[in-house]
C-alpha cells in the first residue's frame, strides 16, 4: 500500500474582501495542528492578502482576524507563496508584502502535488 501524504495544498483566490481567505487560512492552520505540512498558494485578488497592512481590518466572525491567522500561519512553519504573474500584473515587489512570503511560480506546488499532497481551492 503507497504511504499516505503528509502534505496539505492551499489554493487561495479570493482577496480581503471574500470571507472563503478566512476559511483557507482558518483551514490552514488547522492542517498545520494536524501534523500536516502546509504550503499556501496565493493567486489572483488572493495576494493583495499578504500586502503589508492590507489585511488588517479584515475579520470574518467567528474566525480569528485574516492578519492574525496569516501571521500565526507563517510563525507555526506554513510555507506562503504568492503568484509572480499575479504579483507583477498588480505592480507588487518584495518589500510591498509581510514577512514571509515567498514569491514563486506554480512549480513549487505542483512538485507537491506530484509528490502525492492533497489539494484545496478556495
Amino acid at each position: 500500500m503507497a504511504e499516505e501524504s503528509k502534505e496539505l495544498v492551499m489554493v487561495i483566490t479570493h482577496g480581503t474582501d471574500h470571507e472563503l481567505s478566512s476559511v483557507g487560512f482558518t483551514i490552514a492552520n488547522g492542517g498545520i495542528t494536524a501534523g500536516l505540512k502546509v504550503a499556501v498558494f496565493l493567486t489572483s485578488a488572493a495576494v493583495d492578502i499578504v500586502r503589508k497592512k492590507a489585511c488588517d481590518s479584515t475579520h470574518v466572525k467567528p474566525l480569528e482576524p485574516l492578519a492574525e491567522l496569516v501571521r500565526n500561519f507563517v510563525s507555526r512553519g506554513g510555507a506562503l507563496y504568492a503568484c509572480t504573474p499575479c504579483v507583477k500584473a498588480r505592480g507588487y515587489e518584495q518589500a510591498d508584502f509581510v514577512e514571509g512570503v515567498t514569491i514563486t511560480g506554480a512549480s513549487v506546488i505542483l512538485e507537491r502535488l506530484q509528490r502525492g499532497a492533497a489539494s484545496l481551492s478556495f
